[in-house]
């Protein structure tokens, strides 16, 4: 009874006793860390806790090419690096510690299993995160009857969405290849760029839909190519037709790509013009040499040509500039539609194969669609 008593006691003295002197843990330099921070000239500086660390490297997409980037390492046991006058953008890091690949614990924002870091010197630029009314990203699953398995997609819906009765315009956007469809709404900050937009009055209000165009076959990117269009035409729009209020017309209805991604925009909407019209083709082009005029036979580009013409508002190709990996491929590709009489427009811009490129293309197609 006595026993008890004092451990009913003890227990009543535990519980009112103070958080603090329950739990005592010796504060760490990790405890205030920033991962990220960036200067108003443009430099950033990653930031990594690892006293017991021997090794520690920076993969950061803002690092210049080639050039090993100097991480040091401080008293108190933090690692950082600073990477001078990075360009405004969304850049994807991680850390390798002792040879381990480290996710940065401290970013919440990831693409493609990579945190990301936000250059803004500009705080009015079109890709940031502003104070306007925000659509909603959410990520779905549905079945591949193509690849008889579970796939994933996110879908963007615009502010105002669950309330509106409207039927809205579907635009498919595509990411290119090793990434997956974390790609777009991540590093390419889709969402923020098209909430700026539609805030702005320089679109009309839309459901944009970024599947995972990456299929592990075994085999090439052109393997998979054919293999998403399918999925796209049985499976992808089908889901989104049924499971969202949107207008399933052609004339409402449009598809663009990069890289990889352009390959199987050209796939899906030129093989189905009847679906499409519009089709945004970004850094990319058909297989280049002999394959190059073999694409264009697979799809029937010159039998299909009128149809194309007949039924397609807007072809687009952009590119990169000459620096673009895709460049001349892309070239060469234009001439095949040239030969076959078919219309489009070409325009580039100075970046290359990047994601500086493709988000100022989702920037100048969207407004453009769907008028």
């Amino acid at each position: 009874m006595k026993f008890t008593k004092i451990l009913m006691m003890a227990m009543a003295i535990a519980v009112t006793m103070p958080v603090a002197a329950q739990f005592r843990r010796t504060p760490t330099p990790n405890d205030t860390l920033q991962s990220v921070r960036v200067s108003p000239k443009g430099d950033v500086t990653f930031s990594i806790y690892a006293p017991n660390a021997k090794e520690v490297r920076i993969n950061a997409e803002c690092a210049p090419y080639g050039q090993p980037v100097n991480v040091v390492k401080s008293a108190d046991g933090v690692w950082s690096a600073t990477i001078p006058g990075v360009k405004d953008g969304v850049y994807r890091y991680n850390f390798v510690v002792d040879g381990i690949t480290v996710q940065d614990a401290k970013n919440d924002g990831v693409a493609n299993a990579r945190a990301l870091a936000v250059v803004a010197t500009d705080p009015n630029a079109f890709f940031v995160n502003k104070d306007v009314p925000h659509g909603a990203v959410a990520q779905r699953w549905y079945y591949s009857k193509t690849l008889k398995e579970m796939r994933r997609m996110h879908v963007w819906t615009p502010a105002g969405y669950e309330k509106s009765a409207d039927k809205l315009p579907v635009l498919y956007l595509v990411h290119g290849g090793g990434d997956n469809d974390t790609s777009w709404p991540g590093v390419g900050h889709a969402g923020f760029i098209l909430d700026n937009l539609l805030a702005e009055g320089k679109m009309v209000p839309m459901i944009v839909v970024m599947p995972n165009g990456t299929i592990e076959t075994g085999g090439s990117i052109h393997d998979e190519v054919p293999l998403f269009a399918e999925d796209m035409m049985e499976s992808i729009i089908p889901y989104i037709e049924n499971n969202y209020r949107c207008l399933t017309d052609k004339d409402h209805r449009a598809m663009a790509g990069l890289s990889m991604g352009g390959m199987e925009t050209m796939e899906t909407a030129l093989y189905h013009p009847e679906m499409f019209s519009y089709v945004w083709v970004l850094s990319s082009s058909f297989a280049p040499g002999d394959k190059n005029k073999y694409e264009a036979e697979r799809i029937h580009l010159k039998k299909d040509a009128a149809k194309i013409n007949a039924n397609v508002k807007q072809l687009v190709f952009t590119q990169g500039g000459p620096e673009d990996i895709a460049y001349n491929n892309c070239k060469e590709t234009l001439k095949l539609f040239d030969e076959a009489g078919i219309k489009y427009e070409f325009s580039e811009m100075p970046g290359g194969h990047s994601w500086h490129v493709w988000r100022h293309n989702l920037r100048d197609l969207a407004p453009r669609i769907f008028k």
